[in-house]
């Protein structure tokens, strides 16, 4: 790791060591390494599964929008030759890696009224902003696997043994095909660019109050569609506090967002994103071309994520209570 710490402070023209490198946490995509020395720290992120450098470049530019709103994010730092990414040697792995400012705090409190005022107000700018995106929202936004598809990974997965097989065929059997049926295109004037991955996780609370992280995902979709699935996820998924969704809303709708939610329909992206999150993590699991430790981490994953499928009985509650709050 002190080689790749080298690189990484040469590369960024961070200044004399020595610099060392400490793993912190790892996401879906990416590996996150704290990277220290000559009395700063930064934020390293390790892409484990390849770059889209377009992606990189759309993220970089709604992140600094978003902080001409007065958003708090941690900077993507260009490298000395004006690039927002970065590729190891083939010594150290050869994989893309982006550098950001270090943020200390704790994880946002969900249950904490300020955080949740924060929280609406924020997605509201970000919305309001980006109203009017002309792109189409990706597939992992619009579409789910279909019949076919998770039959074919069901018996691969038996074939591989892997012991979770059985559970994934009781979730095929019943909830896949209930949330497929709300998947659907978006309405082309609905469109705003946006973060999309707008979790508590990715909010930590600074000195200077909250800051959103983990620009990755920046892209097209849907205002609706994402005002629910964050509503969903910020008032404690299949078990809802639903004063707490309703405070959320509220500040939203305050401070100027122009999406409301109208029904089931309206978690069309929470369906999909999840079913696409299994989808993958079980392709990866039985990916003989990634490493053991991947194979293993995507495994996981498939097991956490079955246990928390959406319920649409908690979904449609929760789509209740706010239309009649609206």
């Amino acid at each position: 790791m002190r080689d790749t710490a080298e690189y990484m402070a040469e590369t960024y023209d961070l200044g004399a060591g020595p610099w060392t490198l400490t793993p912190v946490t790892r996401g879906a995509l990416g590996q996150i390494w704290k990277l220290s020395g000559n009395g700063s720290s930064w934020a390293v992120k390790e892409l484990l599964f390849g770059c889209d450098e377009a992606q990189v470049h759309r993220e970089a530019a709604l992140r600094q929008a978003a902080e001409n709103l007065g958003i708090a994010s941690p900077r993507l730092i260009p490298n000395r030759h004006g690039s927002y990414v970065s590729r190891l040697a083939s010594s150290s792995g050869g994989s893309h890696v982006k550098l950001y400012d270090w943020i200390d705090g704790p994880t946002a409190d969900a249950s904490d009224p300020d955080i949740l005022d924060w929280f609406g107000r924020t997605m509201a700018l970000l919305h309001t902003a980006g109203e009017g995106a002309s792109e189409t929202p990706g597939s992992w936004y619009e579409q789910c696997p279909q019949d076919a598809e998770w039959k074919d990974l069901h018996t691969r997965v038996q074939q591989a043994g892997l012991p979770w097989s059985d559970a994934l065929g009781r979730f095929i059997a019943n909830s896949a095909a209930d949330l497929a049926r709300w998947v659907s295109p978006s309405e082309p004037d609905d469109l705003v660019m946006s973060h999309l991955d707008l979790q508590p996780q990715n909010v930590l609370v600074g000195p200077d109050g909250p800051v959103l992280l983990d620009w990755d995902n920046a892209g097209p979709a849907s205002a609706e569609r994402e005002l629910a699935r964050a509503l969903y996820v910020w008032s404690g998924r299949n078990r809802p506090t639903v004063d707490s969704a309703i405070r959320l809303a509220r500040a939203y709708r305050s401070a100027g967002g122009p999406a409301t939610v109208k029904g089931p329909q309206s978690f069309s992206m929470l369906f999909a994103t999840d079913l696409n999150f299994i989808r993958v993590q079980a392709e990866c699991a039985i990916d003989p071309t990634v490493t053991a430790a991947q194979r293993e981490f995507a495994s996981n994953q498939v097991v956490a994520s079955l246990r928390g499928v959406p319920d649409l009985s908690a979904v449609s509650r929760l789509a209740t209570a706010l239309e009649a709050s609206w």
